[in-house]
C-alpha cells in the first residue's frame, strides 16, 4: 500500500480545508471501497482525512415532510430506520439487496454515493484503463464485458456504477447536499453521477474539494414500489440488472411513475419520457412493456453483454408488475415472484 499521512477532521470546515491544502488527499469514512482501492494500488492518496467523528449521521424528517439522511449514516442504520421503512421502503429494500451484513454495518451513505466501478480492468493495474489512467484505452470494449454497460457508454469507457442504494435514490428524486470552499450547494441525484463521455476518470459532478453532507428525499410520492435485482448469485453479487420501480395508482390508472435501473450504465439510468408513457394508463403488462422498450432504446451491446438488453426489459416489466400488485420483491426471500 502507498504511504500516506492520516489526519482526523474535527469539523466539516477542517475536512474541506485539508482537501484544499492537499490536492491528492481523500476522505475516508467506512472505507469499504477506498481501502480496497488503496490495497490494489489503484488509489494512492498522500493524505487520508478521517471524517467519522463529524456529526453527519442523523436521519430525520424535514419541515416539508421529506427525509434528510446524514452522509455518515451507515447503510444498515438507514435500511432499518423506522422512517425509511415506513415512508421509503424502496430505499430500504435496495440497500438490503446490496453487499453483505458486515459491509452494510460499515458502509456509509456518502461512501455509497461515491463508490467506484467494480470493472476488473479498473482494478487490475497490469491492464490499460481510461478510468484509472486516462488515455490508455478501454480493454473491456473488446474484452470480457459481461458485467458492463449497454446504455450511455462512450468509446472511452463502458464501466457500470455498482450501487443499489443509488438506483433507489434516483427513482425517489433525491438531492445531495455537498459543501466545499465556496459553501454548500444541492445536486439533484440525476445530475450527481456522470456518463463517461471523454472523461471517464470523473465519476461524479462533485468538485475535488467538496464533501457530501447529506442526502435529502422529498415527501414520499409513490406508495407502490419494488426493487428487483438480477445477479449471478443471490448471497452477495453486483447487479447484472436492477430496477427501482415506484407507482401511484389513482382510480385504477397510474397517476405517477418512476423507474430507475442499475447495472447497465455509468450512473443509475432513468428516462422521464418512458415514465410519462405510463401516466394515465392502467397498470397493465402491455404498458409496462412499452415503457421498458423506451428505457433501453439506444442500447449498445457488446460481445458478452448483449443479453442485458432483453434482461433489462424483462426486469422492468417484472418490477412494475410487482409494484402495481403491491407485492414488492422480498430481499430476504430471494426467489423472484
Amino acid at each position: 500500500m502507498h504511504r500516506f499521512e492520516f489526519v482526523r477532521a474535527a469539523t466539516v470546515a477542517d475536512a474541506v480545508a485539508e482537501l484544499v491544502r492537499e490536492p491528492t488527499a481523500q476522505v475516508v469514512a467506512g472505507g469499504t471501497n477506498l481501502v480496497d482501492l488503496m490495497k490494489c494500488g489503484v488509489a494512492k492518496p498522500t493524505k487520508i482525512i478521517d471524517i467519522t467523528q463529524l456529526p453527519l449521521n442523523d436521519i430525520m424528517l424535514d419541515a416539508q415532510g421529506g427525509l434528510t439522511i446524514g452522509a455518515l449514516a451507515t447503510n444498515a442504520d438507514v435500511a432499518s430506520h423506522p422512517l425509511v421503512q415506513g415512508r421509503y421502503p424502496l430505499l430500504a429494500s435496495a440497500i438490503m439487496a446490496g453487499a453483505s451484513g458486515q459491509l452494510r454495518n460499515a458502509a456509509t451513505t456518502g461512501g455509497n454515493l461515491l463508490q467506484r466501478t467494480r470493472c476488473s480492468y479498473f482494478y487490475n493495474r497490469r491492464t490499460p484503463c481510461n478510468k484509472r489512467a486516462p488515455g490508455t484505452g478501454c480493454p473491456a470494449i473488446e474484452g470480457q464485458n459481461r458485467q458492463h454497460a449497454i446504455l450511455g457508454t462512450s468509446e472511452q469507457c463502458i464501466a457500470t456504477h455498482p450501487s443499489d442504494m443509488c438506483v433507489a435514490l434516483a427513482a425517489l428524486d433525491a438531492v445531495v447536499r455537498v459543501v466545499g470552499p465556496a459553501g454548500e450547494r444541492l445536486i439533484a441525484m440525476s445530475d450527481f453521477h456522470r456518463l463517461p463521455d471523454d472523461a471517464p476518470e470523473r465519476d461524479t459532478t462533485l468538485a475535488r474539494e467538496e464533501i457530501v453532507l447529506s442526502v435529502e428525499l422529498p415527501a414520499a410520492q409513490h406508495p407502490l414500489h419494488s426493487y428487483l435485482k438480477i445477479r449471478d448469485r443471490l448471497s452477495f453479487a453486483f447487479a447484472l440488472v436492477s430496477v427501482a420501480a415506484a407507482l401511484r395508482v389513482t382510480d385504477g390508472v397510474i397517476s405517477a411513475a418512476a423507474v430507475a435501473i442499475g447495472g447497465v450504465a455509468h450512473k443509475p439510468w432513468r428516462v422521464p419520457e418512458a415514465e410519462a408513457l405510463l401516466v394515465n394508463q392502467a397498470p397493465e403488462v402491455l404498458g409496462f412493456e412499452e415503457c421498458a422498450r423506451r428505457i433501453v432504446q439506444g442500447a449498445v451491446a457488446r460481445h458478452h453483454n448483449a443479453f442485458k438488453v432483453e434482461l433489462a426489459q424483462r426486469a422492468i416489466v417484472r418490477a412494475l408488475t410487482q409494484a402495481a400488485n403491491g407485492t414488492p420483491q422480498s430481499q430476504s426471500v430471494k426467489h423472484v415472484r
